[in-house]
This record gives C-alpha cells, structure tokens and sequence, in this order.
C-alpha cells in the first residue's frame, strides 16, 4: 500500500494553497507545495520574454516530478500538493509557442508514469472579478499582467482539463473554504473518498 495524494487545481489565486495548508493541519497530512520561488525563469516568463518561458515549464515539470516521483513516494501516509500534475499542460498550451509546446509535451509525456497519480483531485473556481481582485491583493509582481483575458481563459482551460477527472469540485464564489463550517463538510467528504 502507498500514501495517499490529494492534489488541489484552480485558477491562479482560487485558493489552492490556502486550502492545502488547511488539509495539511487537519487530516492531517504533510505539504507539497508548488516550488514557486526556487524557478528562476517565473517573473520573466510572465512579463514577456517568449525565451524564459520554456524553461519555466521545465523547471516546474521536473520539480513535480522531483516531489511525485513513484520511486521515493512513501509507503504510508497523507499528502496533499497544492497544484496537480495535470495543470501543468494549460499553462504550457497557453504561454508557449506551438513547437515549444510540441516539445513540452514530448517530455511531459515521458516523465507522466514517473509521478504517483493523485487519489483525490480538488477542482477549485472562482470567478474572474474574484480572481483578479484576490491577484491584486497579493502584491506579486510578475502576477501584475495577469489581465482578465489570461484569467478568462485559464478558467475555461480548467474547466475542460484532462487527466484530472474525479474528485470534487468547489465554487469558492459561493463556498470560503476558510470557514469552520464548510472546512468540516469538505473533511468529511474527503475522508470518505479516501
């Protein structure tokens, strides 16, 4: 038997992150986070320069695996990552150039049976206004040209994302996941799934 993964998707700034510490405190079950800071080529990626794009997807690509790697998953256990393996292709579709996306997924593809599958997806929304407000709070500079096109597509690119089907899903318009009430509700469903 192996640990159990419960990887959370959304859109930038639904909440993922916030809600894995929240599981990781209560089930409870140990972090992976989404290595944000070490990635060299993020912020300038995000700002324009076409050629720090695709080793940004790389770095993030061989950081998952590097944390999901099936040979060093631990034996028993909870875990929950504050992103899905499965995200990662929207946001190579939609920031790199089509023969830089050829090549991203020629090597996602080969890396895919390296990672241990989650037994849990959590699909996070929200919506734009929401999203984009939550965006500004946080003061991330490269996040800055996050415009309501990019966040309008990102929405929709989750909604018809592969490879990350079960699970359940959240609207975090209608649902704060922060609040006692609906933490307990989503632990209790959690824990059934599981």
């Amino acid at each position: 038997m192996s640990a159990k993964l419960i990887s959370i998707i959304g859109p930038p700034a639904v909440g993922k992150t916030t809600l894995a510490e929240r599981l990781a405190r209560e089930l409870p079950a140990e972090l992976i986070r989404e290595d944000y800071a070490g990635n060299p080529y993020l912020a300038e990626s995000y700002v324009g320069r076409a050629e720090a794009r695709l080793p940004s997807q790389l770095y993030f690509l061989n950081a998952r695996v590097a944390q999901l790697s099936v040979t060093r998953w631990p034996a028993e256990g909870v875990f929950v990552s504050d992103y899905g393996f499965c995200q990662d292709c929207i946001y190579a579709r939609l920031r790199l150039s089509e023969a830089d996306f050829r090549l991203y997924r020629r090597v996602a593809r080969r890396l895919e049976g390296l990672i241990h599958r989650p037994e849990l997806v959590i699909r996070l929304d929200a919506s734009v206004e929401t999203l984009l407000r939550r965006i500004s709070a946080r003061g991330r500079d490269y996040e800055r040209v996050m415009d309501r096109e990019f966040i309008t597509t990102m929405r929709e690119a989750y909604n018809n994302i592969d490879g990350c089907t079960g699970g359940i899903s959240i609207d975090c318009d209608k649902v704060d996941l922060r609040q006692d009430g609906a933490g307990a509700k989503l632990l209790s469903q959690i824990r059934e799934k599981l």
